[in-house]
C-alpha cells in the first residue's frame, strides 16, 4: 500500500472513530458536542482522566465497545504516521508532490525518456548547459539516484499517453526516446508525435535496422550509439585534431570556443542583413554553416550571403560574443562553459 493510501484510511479510520463516540455519547447520554468529543477524545488516547458527566449502563458499555474497539484504531494511525515519517516516506511524498508542482510549471522544457547509460549522459549535458529537462523512468532503482542528482522526474513507462502529459509533453520544445529497448522508442516516438505533432523527436537506436522504423514512426533525428562511437573512435586514430577541436568545442571551458546555433527570428532584426554585416564585426566568430528551408547545410557560406526568416547558422566563436545573440531575442544566455544552442 502506498503512502498516500496508508496515511488516507488511518486518518478516515480516526475520524470515523472520533465521529461515532461523539454521536453515541449524545445519543445515549444526551451530552453537548462538546462533552460528548472531549469524552471521546479522552477514551480514545487512554489518557485516564475521569468521565465528564457520570455514565449510565448503557452509557459504560458504549464507553467498553469504543475503548476495545477504538483504542486499537487510534493507535494503529498514530504508528502508521511515526512510521512514516521515519521511514522518510511523508517526506518523500510530499517531495514528489513539489517536484510534480514544478513540472506543470515548465515550458519549453525537453523530455528524457529512459535513465540508462545513455540517458544520464544526455540528462548529465543538459544539466550542465542549464536546460530544463524531465527524466520519465518506471525503474524503480534508479530513482534514488535521479533525487540525489537533483533531476525532477515521473515514476512511469514512457509509452504511455497519460505518463507523457504528465511530463508535460505538450508543453515541451522536445523529446529523447533514450530507452534501451528500440520497441519501446519507437512507441514512444509514435506517442510524442500524436500528442504533439510539431514537437522535435531525437530516438535512440540500437540496431541499424531500427532507424528507418523510427523516422517513420515521426523521429526527426535517430542516433545510433554504437555507429556514433565506432565513427568517433576511427577518427581518433585516423585524424586525432579534428576530434580534439570537435571535443574542445562541445565541451569548453570559459574563454575558449563554442558552437552554438542562431536562428533568424522575426524579433531579432536580423534578415534582410548579410553575414558579414551581422557578424563582421566579431573576428573570432565564425559562420561556419548555413541551413535554409527547403535546402540542406551549406558549409562556408559566403560573407554577402543575405539572411532570410527561419535560417539557421552554425557559429562557432566565444560566448561572450554570442551571448548578444540570445539576448536580443530575451532567450535564455549560454553558459559559457558549455557549447549552445542560441536563439537570435
Amino acid at each position: 500500500m502506498g503512502v498516500r493510501r496508508r496515511l488516507a484510511v488511518s486518518v478516515s479510520l480516526l475520524c470515523l472513530l472520533v465521529i461515532v463516540g461523539t454521536a453515541g455519547y449524545m445519543l445515549i447520554e444526551g451530552w453537548p458536542p462538546l462533552d460528548a468529543l472531549y469524552q471521546t477524545v479522552t477514551t480514545l488516547s487512554t489518557v485516564g482522566f475521569r468521565e465528564v458527566h457520570p455514565l449510565s449502563t448503557a452509557g459504560q458499555v458504549f464507553t467498553i465497545v469504543l475503548i476495545i474497539g477504538g483504542v486499537g484504531g487510534a493507535l494503529y494511525t498514530l504508528t502508521t504516521i511515526v512510521t512514516v515519517a521515519v521511514e522518510g516516506e511523508l517526506l518523500d511524498y510530499f517531495g514528489r508532490r513539489r517536484m510534480e508542482a514544478r513540472i506543470q510549471g515548465l515550458h519549453g522544457h525537453y523530455i528524457i525518456c529512459g535513465f540508462g547509460r545513455v540517458g544520464r549522459e544526455i540528462a548529465a549535458e543538459f544539466h550542465r548547459r542549464g536546460v530544463s529537462f524531465v527524466v520519465v523512468d518506471h525503474n524503480p532503482q534508479v530513482h534514488p539516484l535521479l533525487r540525489a542528482l537533483g533531476y525532477d522526474y515521473i515514476d512511469g513507462n514512457a509509452t504511455s499517453d497519460e505518463v507523457l502529459l504528465r511530463a508535460g509533453v505538450q508543453r515541451a520544445a522536445g523529446l529523447l526516446a533514450a530507452a534501451d529497448s528500440d520497441t519501446d522508442n519507437t512507441f514512444i516516438v509514435l506517442s510524442a508525435r500524436a500528442l504533439k505533432p510539431d514537437i522535435f523527436i531525437v530516438a535512440r537506436a540500437g540496431h541499424p535496422e531500427t532507424e528507418s522504423k523510427l523516422r517513420r514512426a515521426g523521429a526527426d533525428r535517430v542516433i545510433s550509439p554504437y555507429s556514433i562511437a565506432g565513427q568517433h573512435m576511427a577518427m581518433a586514430a585516423l585524424q586525432p585534431a579534428i576530434v580534439d577541436f570537435m571535443t574542445t568545442t562541445f565541451r569548453s571551458r570559459e574563454g575558449d570556443l563554442i558552437l552554438a546555433e542562431v536562428t533568424v527570428t522575426a524579433a531579432s532584426g536580423l534578415a534582410g542583413r548579410t553575414i558579414h554585416q551581422v557578424f563582421g564585426g566579431r573576428p573570432d566568430t565564425v559562420v561556419l554553416a548555413l541551413r535554409r528551408e527547403g535546402a540542406g547545410l551549406r558549409a562556408a557560406p559566403s560573407p554577402q550571403e543575405v539572411l532570410r526568416l527561419h535560417d539557421q547558422l552554425i557559429v562557432l566563436g566565444p560566448a561572450p560574443e554570442l551571448e548578444f545573440f540570445a539576448t536580443r531575442t530575451g532567450a535564455t544566455v549560454p553558459l559559457p562553459d558549455a557549447s549552445a544552442s542560441v536563439t537570435g
